[in-house]
């Protein structure tokens, strides 16, 4: 009975091992997605902000072009 107790506990201990190593692998993928991620954000408002300046640079040609009419 003793034997059989402790081989169950090694293979639940080596699930358990197995699980926290899988389970580090996957942390440390999402944070790796996590950083692309926020770099991605940081790109995208700043093209954002590029595209607004850029039509705020045009609604003042055209305000211009219409006080010049």
């Amino acid at each position: 009975m003793a034997d059989f107790d402790l081989d169950l506990l090694e293979r639940q201990i080596e699930t358990l091992i197995l699980q926290n190593r899988r389970l580090r692998e996957e942390n440390a993928s999402l944070r790796q997605h996590r950083d692309s991620l926020i770099g991605e954000r940081g790109e995208l408002i700043e093209k954002t902000e590029q595209a607004r300046g850029r039509v705020e640079a045009m609604l003042s040609r055209l305000r211009a072009m219409e006080e010049n009419l």
